[in-house]
């Protein structure tokens, strides 16, 4: 015959007085955790108790009953109600639901009170974010359930942002197949089908780091700090119907724009609007790009322009914010630290002083007509506008110039003349090295010199100079400053001086985008701007100019023009003969090599650092993992040698970034560095390189360059 099952009788509920509840000591809860009493109790005071108190008699000496009732279980939620009282939000007799426990059983409270902590199963994340989206679905803000659940208005994007991943996606998070940090680094992008592409890419590798499928899902974007985001503005590139992909996650610098196309052509078009309205003023051409290389204006003239003046209203105010700076600065004398206040205050005089200091300037019209504009977007996403050059076919045709005093050319000649006067000239006739006199001549008129004569005295003047000048080591210095001066600032002025030293700037015709941007490019251009404001205008007044200038202006200076002449590039050698030969490559390069040593040349201070684009994207991977090695260490180099080559160039630049490591190129001559791979080492050389790396392209096409690049599968 079969046992019957004994059945189970629960314990029986009913609603008890607040003011015969007490807390009981058996409650085994002793630190505070979760959810604030004052956040429970406004939960409670919204939507009343959800769950009763688990609640036991409370006997006397003889067992019986006393008519109260402790709390083993549920402490929480009546300090809560006891918040409420105190607040004269709940009555004090106000019927509280309990579970009221036999006191005749065998269970102990503490039992009860640890059953309930532990047998409890919390919320599945993704239970949470789905429930949040039911929230506002039916009808609820994002900030009214932020209220609700005493959290913030981000927190709930965040939470509402996770549900927008692909749903292939949420089940695998379900089920524990991807963490948290994975899901959320998906929210970048809201392509469900690139994001299913990805996972699927990764998963099989255990390099699914989150940055990593970030990177992956943004590679084809453009940053919103790219100086054409900056341009445009966000607001008219999502006004075009541009998506700009965010993370809530973590700081994005503000997003990425999606549509490269779409912000090509909003930049395309804001320049050219800039470009007619700079049309408008006459002149002769505008070139216009989103980057000018470095050195674009060498071979351009830059006119001297005038800045307008100044309106009495102008310098009247100028004089009011100087005496109010000066004022500040004196009321504050000596304090180690400005009030907050007065920094701003002076911040603000500092910044309208400078805007004084930008006015318009002002060209001649014959200048204009001749002369052109460069458009572009500078480093901080700024437009761009430099006036005032003129090409070397605008020049205006003269067979010779003129000569001033002392030899010089006249500057009228070249720079001040209209495009249409005309240069008239004495015609001379030599016949056969001599200059042949006119049968109408009257004898009586004094004649030039013979040119042979003057030929012949001016050298032995040139020779009588050479030996004066040997011995007069100050004179000698502002000479060939003097000349210096004019080949670093007046290259078209530089021709017809005494001194015959040249200063050659070398150009580079092939750079890496961005070379003008770099740390020592506008370091020079600073420094190059600031001597050519106090150089004089006028040419000719240089030598009296250079003469004023302390010993150590001139010292500066002359560094500064002689900086110019230095060429430390490497090229290839002409194995023929035609041109630079291999060998004086090589003497450059060890002259350079001696000049650096000497003044304690270091690229990493200097900014440099090894990316993507200047150094890791254009090596073979073996290259890749030496560089790693030896700034990152031999871990380093295991973490990413099973990448393609793509993936590989983009980690390596994470990885060496603070590394201070550099490329044996930029490397002192002395330094205590590892060398690095043979370069005679053949690029395509399959048989050489390890197993894991051989079926790789070690040169990426140039057809290829933007395609995405996916993480190989263990």
């Amino acid at each position: 015959m079969a046992t019957a099952v004994q059945k189970i009788t629960l314990s029986s509920s009913r609603d008890i007085p607040y003011n015969k509840l007490v807390l009981s000591q058996s409650n085994v809860r002793r630190v505070k955790a979760g959810v604030s009493i004052e956040e429970l109790a406004e939960d409670i005071a919204r939507r009343t108790l959800l769950q009763s108190l688990n609640v036991r008699p409370v006997l006397d000496a003889e067992g019986a009953e006393t008519g109260m009732f402790e709390i083993p279980a549920g402490g929480r939620r009546y300090r809560a109600l006891e918040l409420l009282v105190k607040q004269k939000r709940l009555a004090k007799t106000a019927p509280v639901p309990c579970v009221v426990r036999d006191a005749a059983t065998t269970i102990l409270a503490e039992d009860d009170s640890l059953a309930e902590n532990i047998q409890r199963a919390p919320l599945h994340p993704l239970d949470q974010f789905r429930a949040f989206l039911a929230l506002r679905e039916k009808g609820q803000s994002e900030e009214d359930i932020a209220a609700a659940f005493f959290t913030s208005v981000n927190v709930v994007k965040q939470r509402l942002r996770l549900t927008a991943v692909s749903p292939a996606l949420l089940d695998i998070y379900a089920d524990d197949g991807m963490s948290l940090e994975q899901l959320m680094a998906f929210t970048v992008s809201a392509d469900h089908g690139r994001q299913e592409q990805v996972w699927q890419a990764i998963s099989g590798s255990w390099q699914k780091e989150p940055y990593q499928i970030r990177r992956m899902l943004t590679e084809k974007t453009v940053r919103a700090s790219d100086r054409r985001a900056v341009f445009i503005g966000l607001d008219a590139y999502e006004a075009a119907g541009g998506v700009v992909l965010r993370d809530l996650f973590q700081s994005d610098d503000g997003g990425w724009l999606e549509d490269v196309a779409l912000l090509d052509r909003l930049v395309a078009e804001k320049l050219k609007a800039e470009a007619d309205t700079i049309a408008a003023e006459g002149w002769k051409w505008i070139e216009v790009a989103i980057d000018f290389p470095y050195g674009h204006t060498r071979d351009l003239r830059e006119l001297d322009g005038v800045s307008a003046d100044l309106t009495a209203e102008e310098q009247a105010t100028i004089e009011a914010l100087e005496a109010e700076y000066a004022k500040l600065e004196a009321e504050h004398d000596g304090a180690d630290e400005l009030p907050d206040e007065v920094d701003q205050r002076l911040g603000e005089i500092e910044t309208a002083l400078g805007a004084f200091n930008d006015r318009p300037v002002i060209y001649q019209p014959a200048d204009i007509a001749r002369a052109g504009v460069l458009v572009g977007i500078d480093a901080e996403g700024k437009l761009l506008v430099d006036r005032g050059y003129v090409r070397p076919e605008d020049e205006v045709p003269v067979t010779e110039p003129e000569q001033g005093r002392g030899g010089e050319p006249d500057a009228a000649a070249l720079d001040g003349a209209e495009p249409s006067a005309p240069i008239i000239q004495r015609a001379v006739i030599t016949i056969g090295g001599q200059v042949a006199e006119s049968e109408d001549e009257d004898d009586d008129a004094v004649k030039p010199l013979p040119d042979r004569l003057l030929t012949e005295l001016t050298a032995e003047r040139t020779l009588a100079l050479r030996d004066k000048l040997a011995i007069s080591p100050s004179v000698a210095f502002q000479s060939v400053l003097h000349k210096f001066c004019l080949d670093v600032f007046c290259r078209y002025f530089s021709y017809g001086t005494a001194m015959e030293i040249s200063l050659r700037s070398a150009s580079f015709p092939v750079q890496a985008q961005g070379l003008k941007d770099t740390p020592a490019a506008k370091a020079i251009d600073a420094r190059h701007k600031t001597w050519e404001e106090r150089l004089p205008k006028d040419k000719a007044d240089l030598w009296d100019w250079l003469t004023g200038l302390t010993g150590d202006e001139q010292a500066m200076l002359f560094a500064h023009c002689a900086s110019f002449g230095i060429n430390a590039l490497y090229e290839k050698g002409d194995r023929y003969g035609g041109g630079t030969t291999a060998h004086a490559v090589e003497q450059r390069i060890a002259d350079a090599d001696r000049i650096a040593q000497a003044v304690d040349l270091d690229m990493v201070v200097s900014g440099w650092r090894p990316t993507v684009e200047n150094y890791l994207g254009r090596v073979p991977k073996r290259r890749i993992l030496e560089a790693v090695r030896e700034g990152a260490g031999e871990r380093a180099a295991q973490l990413i040698d099973h990448l393609k080559k793509g993936d590989m160039a983009k980690e390596a630049e994470r990885l060496l970034a603070e590394s201070g490591w550099l490329p044996e190129p930029l490397r002192m001559a002395d330094a205590d560095q590892a060398a690095p791979v043979d370069a005679a080492e053949s690029v395509g050389d399959d048989e050489a390189l390890p197993e894991f790396l051989a079926g790789d392209d070690e040169e990426t096409p140039a057809d290829q360059a933007d395609e995405p690049h996916m993480i190989a599968a263990e």
